[in-house]
């Protein structure tokens, strides 16, 4: 085992972001350069992001989404039960997040959202001066998202399913 394996994980939120109907945003993350790609069919993720020194999980999350796509207006749905963590692929180990972390811990939120579409800006974010994290967005089905994300990831997304899948159950009807 490689000193980086030993590394610490980065805390992380992530957010599934349901409509009414039971469906939730993803981004499609620009193809360029960035070392969390494979390929153009595995670019969609939902919103994530670290958690600031001294700032809850919930909060991160709360400022995370409006850094990444402009959205306030939501309701608490749901938290998932546990931290779900992910490692990085031995290529990534010791390059992204300035080589500090291994992979990262992620406590994953499920807000309702109550606004009108216009509200969503994902070119154009939040936060004061924020890059874009995605160059598109749409509407899908929560359990097609381990399909769709990086496969490194996909673990992870299927624990985001399975913690959440009755939130979109509940919202579809």
């Amino acid at each position: 085992m490689s000193d980086l394996e030993h590394l610490p994980y980065r805390p992380c939120v992530g957010i599934a972001l349901f409509n009414p109907q039971g469906l939730v945003f993803i981004g499609r993350r620009p193809l360029n350069d960035n070392t969390e790609k494979v390929s153009p069919e595995h670019a969609w993720q939902m919103p994530q992001g670290g958690i600031d020194d001294g700032e809850s999980p919930q909060d991160a999350a709360l400022r995370e989404l409006y850094e990444e796509t402009n959205i306030r207006s939501i309701s608490l749905l749901a938290e998932a039960p546990d931290w779900f963590t992910y490692d990085l692929p031995p290529a990534f180990l010791g390059k992204a997040w300035k080589g500090r972390y291994r992979g990262q811990k992620q406590r994953w939120f499920a807000f309702r959202f109550d606004g009108d579409e216009s509200e969503i800006d994902v070119a154009n974010p939040g936060g004061g001066g924020h890059k874009a994290e995605f160059d598109t967005w749409r509407w899908e089905r929560l359990e097609r998202l381990p399909e769709l994300v990086i496969p490194f990831k996909r673990r992870v997304y299927e624990q985001v399913v399975s913690a959440f899948a009755p939130v979109a159950a509940g919202l579809a009807r």
